[in-house]
């Protein structure tokens, strides 16, 4: 049985940077009941607290922080990267422990981000980009997949289930 990463906030977990959540899923209840889940907050596991400040990523390209050419910083300009790349790596053990190969993380958040996220600016624009974890786990091959994406993250389900 293939198991999934799944963001700890789409959960219901209430460990977003503002100390909320979203979620369960009616398909995300159905693959917990099933065993399936396994679930991290990247941001919470490499040490930040919930609530906290916002985060943004100057250009929205976690690639970018990866590869040491930009921070992430909080709205108050607090760098935040270290936390983020650790949260991050944690995610990618979990990963390569359970054998995963797709995951289903939180939509334009700088750390789970997978097709959009915030310009840096902190003033709602987006762009498009992904979060430090969704371009780690990208590396790693992992397909990742957001909650406004669970067919199609269903459906990968199934086809890695066939092979």
């Amino acid at each position: 049985m293939h198991k999934i990463l799944v963001s700890r906030c789409l959960l219901g977990h209430r460990v977003r940077y503002d100390g909320g959540a979203h979620g369960p899923f009616d398909q995300l209840q159905q693959w917990l009941d099933e065993g399936r889940v396994v679930a991290v907050c990247p941001e919470v596991a490499g040490g930040l607290p919930t609530p906290r400040p916002p985060a943004e990523i100057d250009g929205g390209q976690g690639a970018a922080v990866l590869d040491g050419r930009v921070p992430v910083l909080t709205v108050e300009g607090e760098d935040v990267t270290a936390a983020f790349v650790d949260g991050a790596e944690q995610a990618l053990r979990l990963v390569r422990e359970h054998d995963i190969r797709l995951a289903l993380l939180k939509a334009r958040s700088p750390s789970c981000g997978n097709l959009e996220n915030y310009d840096g600016s902190f003033s709602g624009v987006r762009v498009p980009g992904e979060g430090v974890t969704a371009a780690l786990l990208k590396r790693a091959g992992v397909k990742v997949f957001n909650e406004m994406q669970l067919d199609e993250a269903a459906a990968e389900l199934a086809r890695l289930e066939r092979d």
